[in-house]
C-alpha cells in the first residue's frame, strides 16, 4: 500500500513538473513583445521620433516550434530573430539587403525581456 500511495505522489509530481515547463513556452505575442524590449534596449531609437515607420518590430514567418520575428533599423538593415518556442532562445541574423549581406549575430534568451507578469 505504501509503495502505490509513493508511486501516485511521484506520479503526480512528475506530471505538475511537465505541466510548469509548458507554461514557460513563448506565445507569439510574448515573443514579439521580448524583441521589441531588446530592441529598444539595444538600438538608438531617436532617428525614428520624427518618422516611427523608419523602425519597427513585426512578426515574421512561424513554424511549429519557431518564431520569427524582425527588426527593421533606420538604416534599412533588419535583424530576423529566429525563435525557440520552447526554450525562448533566439538565433539573431543581419541582413543587409542593400549590400547583400548576411551574418550570425548571436543569441539571447528572450525570457530576460519579458515584463515581470510573465514570469
Amino acid at each position: 500500500m505504501k509503495k502505490i500511495a509513493l508511486s501516485a505522489l511521484f506520479a503526480a509530481l512528475l506530471l505538475c513538473s511537465c505541466r510548469g515547463s509548458n507554461a514557460r513556452q513563448l506565445t507569439a505575442e510574448m515573443a514579439c513583445e521580448a524583441v521589441n524590449n531588446y530592441c529598444h534596449q539595444t538600438y538608438d531609437w531617436s532617428m525614428a521620433e520624427e518618422n516611427p515607420d523608419m523602425m519597427y518590430v513585426a512578426m515574421g514567418s512561424e513554424t511549429e516550434t519557431e518564431y520569427e520575428v524582425i527588426f527593421r533599423s533606420y538604416t534599412g538593415a533588419f535583424v530576423h530573430f529566429h525563435v525557440d518556442k520552447a526554450s525562448g532562445m533566439a538565433r539573431m541574423v543581419e541582413q543587409v539587403p542593400a549590400m547583400n549581406l548576411e551574418s550570425e549575430a548571436g543569441t539571447i534568451n528572450l525570457f530576460d525581456y519579458l515584463g515581470a507578469a510573465h514570469d
